[in-house]
């Protein structure tokens, strides 16, 4: 946009803009026990939200815009309009079976589908109640408040999308049902825990058992000249390094 202010001779030279490094990407997620242990510590008329957006990893601003019209539980779909979505692209957001049962016993379905009402409050005490948060009292001079740390409901969408991933649903379709434009931001909300690192050895370990026993045979029957020239050379290049 400068540069060409300044090509029209808008402007008479284009600054330098530093750009600010941008912040690591939260790491926040729930698993499915700790998440079914804060559903129950919420009250009743949060949880259909709650589960909306920990299974199906859609915005929160963008599910309290879905109005009952936009819901068909036999087909188990949610029609998001491009105005409700924040890259203005309608799309189609599958149900699980859990939330459609949910869903089935809610009335009237007409008007807006999710409530939010005081849901920062409640989720800070649920959080704080099962230990995926800290809630402090703070005394000021006019009035006394709470300060929070720890999980935030923005968090149960990046939990959609590792739960998805690990489920074995490709990046593509992840990022139609979440809404994710870009791969690159995709990838700051595709958190790969410990626990997940550690499965996919064990997933190749599995795979290439054959040769991993091969190799541990040979190595079993090498001289004991061979071995020592090994962790000689092994040796040298760590004091090397």
């Amino acid at each position: 946009m400068l540069r060409i202010a300044h090509e029209d001779e808008t402007i008479n030279r284009v600054p330098k803009i530093r750009f600010i490094a941008e912040p690591p990407a939260r790491k926040g997620f729930l698993l499915e026990g700790q998440f079914s242990e804060l559903l129950e510590l919420l009250p009743t008329h949060l949880r259909p939200l709650i589960l909306f957006l920990y299974w199906c990893g859609v915005r929160k601003s963008e599910a309290l815009q879905i109005q009952w019209s936009q819901v068909d539980l036999n087909t188990r779909l949610i029609w998001l309009e491009p105005e409700q979505t924040k890259s203005k692209d309608g799309r189609v957001v599958p149900l699980p079976g859990v939330l459609v049962a949910v869903l089935q016993e809610m009335n009237p379905k007409v008007g807006p589908v999710f409530s939010d009402t005081n849901l920062r409050t409640e989720w800070e005490k649920a959080c704080a109640a099962c230990g995926l948060g800290v809630r402090e009292k703070v005394e000021g001079p006019a009035y006394t408040w709470h300060k929070y740390t720890g999980l935030i409901v923005h968090d149960l969408r990046r939990s959609a999308v590792r739960n998805l991933r690990l489920a074995g649903v490709s990046e593509s379709e992840i990022m139609k049902i979440t809404g994710h434009k870009t791969a690159t931001v995709f990838r700051r909300y595709n958190i790969v825990s410990p626990d997940d690192v550690s499965a996919a050895m064990r997933k190749l370990e599995t795979a290439s058992l054959g040769n991993v026993s091969s190799i541990s045979v040979k190595l079993g029957k090498m001289p004991v000249r061979e071995k020592l020239r090994s962790t000689q050379v092994i040796a040298s290049k760590r004091a090397g390094a």
